[in-house]
C-alpha cells in the first residue's frame, strides 16, 4: 500500500482520491511489481480503493515511515554532474519547520513538522511532529539524535539559536553549526551588531540574476574572543541587496551570524555556501505548497497528513536524486506513463 501511495506522488497525485485513481489506471506489470494482489477467481488486479488508502495512511506509524524515508535518502547517493562544484569539506544538514495549514480544524491545530535536509541533495534525512503542548525548540535534539552528526554543520535560523543546542552539537554530536542571531539571543545579538564591521573586509561577494530578480550576497566574517555563545569562534555578516529586474529600486536585508568553524575549518566563501545552503530547505516547502498544493489540501484524518508530507519528502529527494531539477515538470512526465517511476524506487518489474 505504502508502495502504492508513494508511486503515485511520484507521478503527481495530490490527494488520497488521486492516489486510488493512479493505482486504478496502473497497467498490470506495474501492479505486480508493487505486489497489488489479485482476486482469487476473476484473476483480475485489485488495486486499493480511497476508502483504502486513507484507512491506511490514517492509522501508519508516522514515527517509523519517516525513519524508513529518510534511512532509504541517506544511503542514495546524488548524480555527478558536470557543471557540479567541488564537494564541501563538511556535510551540511538544514533544520527548519512548516506547518501544514489545511491539516487543522477546531478544536485540533494544524500538522506542524520539524524536518533535517541536507545541503547537497536536499534529501530530507528526518521528521518529526511538533505538537500543540510543545514547540520547536524542544523538538530540535529529538530530531537529530538518531543521525550520524560527526564533521557535519548543522544550519539553522534564529529559533533554534540555543545555547543548549550548541553545546549538544559540539559536545555530544561532534557537528559544528552556523546559526542565525536575532533578536531572541539580545546579548549576542547586541554583541554583534556593535562590531567594527566598517573595517571588517568584505570576504565574499556573489551576484545572482533569476526569478525575476537581482540578488547580491556580501560576507563579511571576523574571528573573536569571548562571544556570549557556547563554542562561538567567528562572527558573520550577511547583506543582501534585492531588486526585481521591472523596478529600480533595491531592497536591502541586513543578517548577523555565529558558527564554531575555525577559519581554517572553513573559507569565507564556505561559510557563504552554507548559509545560502540553509534557504534551499525553504525552497522544498515552497515546492510542497506550490506543486503539491500542501497548504491547500485539508487533510485531516487521523496520521494521513503527516504521511503524505513524508512521501512528497520522499518524492522530492528521489527526484532530486536523479538529477531532476524541474520537479513539476517530472512529476508530469510520470504522470504520462506509470512503468517511469518503478526505477526510481529501485522497483524492478517482473
Amino acid at each position: 500500500m505504502l508502495a502504492v501511495a508513494a508511486c503515485a506522488v511520484l507521478a503527481g497525485a495530490t490527494s488520497l482520491a488521486a492516489i486510488a485513481e493512479w493505482a486504478a489506471d496502473a497497467p498490470g506489470p506495474v501492479l505486480a511489481a508493487l505486489g497489488v494482489r489479485r482476486h482469487p477467481l476473476t484473476g483480475a488486479w485489485r488495486p486499493p480503493a480511497e476508502a483504502t488508502v486513507r484507512r491506511v495512511l490514517a492509522r501508519v506509524d508516522p514515527d517509523a515511515l519517516d525513519q524508513v524515508v529518510g534511512a532509504w535518502l541517506a544511503r542514495q547517493q546524488p548524480p555527478v554532474l558536470a557543471t557540479r562544484p567541488p564537494p564541501a569539506p563538511r556535510r551540511a544538514v538544514a533544520v527548519d519547520g512548516k506547518t501544514l495549514c489545511g491539516s487543522g480544524h477546531h478544536p485540533r491545530l494544524p500538522v506542524h513538522l520539524l524536518a533535517a535536509m541536507d545541503h547537497t541533495s536536499h534529501a530530507v534525512l528526518a521528521q518529526t511532529e511538533v505538537d500543540g503542548k510543545t514547540n520547536e525548540i524542544t523538538r530540535f535534539r529529538p530530531l537529530l539524535d538518531r543521525l550520524d552528526l560527526t564533521d557535519t554543520v548543522v544550519t539553522a535560523d534564529a529559533l533554534h539559536t540555543q545555547r543548549e543546542h550548541a553545546q549538544w552539537l559540539v559536545t555530544h554530536k561532534h557537528a559544528a553549526y552556523v546559526l542565525i542571531v536575532k533578536a531572541n539571543q539580545p546579548a549576542l545579538h547586541r554583541q554583534l551588531k556593535i562590531l567594527p564591521w566598517r573595517e571588517v573586509p568584505v570576504a565574499d561577494h556573489t551576484r545572482d540574476r533569476g526569478h525575476g530578480r537581482v540578488e547580491t550576497r556580501r560576507l563579511q566574517v571576523t574571528t573573536i574572543a569571548g562571544l556570549d555563545f557556547p563554542h562561538a569562534t567567528q562572527a558573520l555578516r550577511i547583506t543582501r541587496r534585492v531588486r526585481p529586474l521591472h523596478q529600480l529600486r533595491w531592497r536591502t536585508v541586513t543578517v548577523h551570524a555565529v558558527t564554531s568553524l575555525t577559519a581554517a575549518q572553513a573559507s569565507p566563501a564556505r561559510l557563504a555556501d552554507y548559509v545560502r545552503g540553509h534557504w534551499g530547505i525553504e525552497a522544498l516547502h515552497h515546492i510542497r505548497d506550490v506543486t503539491f498544493a500542501e497548504d491547500a489540501h485539508q487533510l485531516r484524518t487521523g496520521t494521513a497528513p503527516r504521511a503524505m508530507a513524508s512521501l512528497r519528502n520522499l518524492a522530492i529527494g528521489t527526484l532530486r536524486r536523479h538529477g531532476h531539477r524541474n520537479i513539476a515538470a517530472s512529476l508530469r512526465r510520470n504522470a504520462r506513463d506509470a512503468t517511469r517511476v518503478l526505477p526510481l524506487l529501485g522497483i524492478t518489474s517482473p
